[in-house]
């Protein structure tokens, strides 16, 4: 387990589905607890980009989840509106959050302190912690707005990660190309991973 008991994921409606399953695999393996805010359309494209059908009951959508994506970490999915959750307030909030797709809505949201939802209150409450957080916009092209937005958030400690990967690991599936972006956010989290070498590796790929 990682030293970060817990983390918090957040998952919105921006295409990139595949990316937040392997990521949530890849957590559960280092982390006592994430703390899984989706939104609406989030649930949408999980069903659109895997065939997953969420249930609204929480309990029930956590049991969905749970047989899909096992792992050792538990996945507490909160509601959108649950102001009483941890990840909601300074004192008891992980110090790691990361959104996996981030919709440029939300990137808009959280680069404004807007904190209409969970979702947007918790990277709120990373930010004015100095905590780590890392948004993984999924546009193209970016508008202007999109990157003064993006650029307001870099100024206030935030890592921008578009999930754009790269091919100089010679990836020969989509698999590949998922591993990659995931390697890039356990590298930024301090977690150590086996997905991929670092550059300047004779031998890039792990098997």
């Amino acid at each position: 387990m990682s030293q970060e008991k817990s983390i918090t994921l957040g998952v919105t409606g921006a295409s990139g589905a595949p990316y937040t399953v392997a990521l949530i695999s890849q957590l559960r393996q280092h982390y006592k607890t994430i703390y899984l805010l989706m939104s609406d359309a989030a649930r949408v494209v999980f069903a659109t980009e895997l065939g997953w059908s969420l249930s609204d009951n929480l309990t029930k959508a956590m049991a969905t989840l749970n047989e899909k994506i096992p792992g050792e970490g538990e996945i507490v999915l909160c509601s959108s509106h649950n102001w009483m959750s941890p990840v909601a307030s300074g004192s008891a909030a992980p110090k790691q959050m990361v959104v996996c797709p981030c919709s440029t809505g939300t990137l808009s949201s959280i680069a404004t302190g807007a904190s209409d939802n969970l979702l947007e209150r918790a990277a709120d409450v990373v930010i004015k912690e100095r905590g780590q957080l890392i948004l993984m916009p999924r546009e193209t092209p970016f508008s202007l707005i999109h990157l003064e937005n993006m650029t307001q958030l870099a100024r206030a400690g935030v890592t921008i990660m578009p999930l754009a990967p790269g091919f100089y690991h010679q990836p020969e599936s989509v698999d590949d190309l998922i591993s990659f972006m995931v390697a890039r956010v356990l590298d930024h989290l301090g977690v150590e991973q086996k997905l991929m070498e670092k550059w300047g590796y004779n031998k890039q790929k792990v098997n």
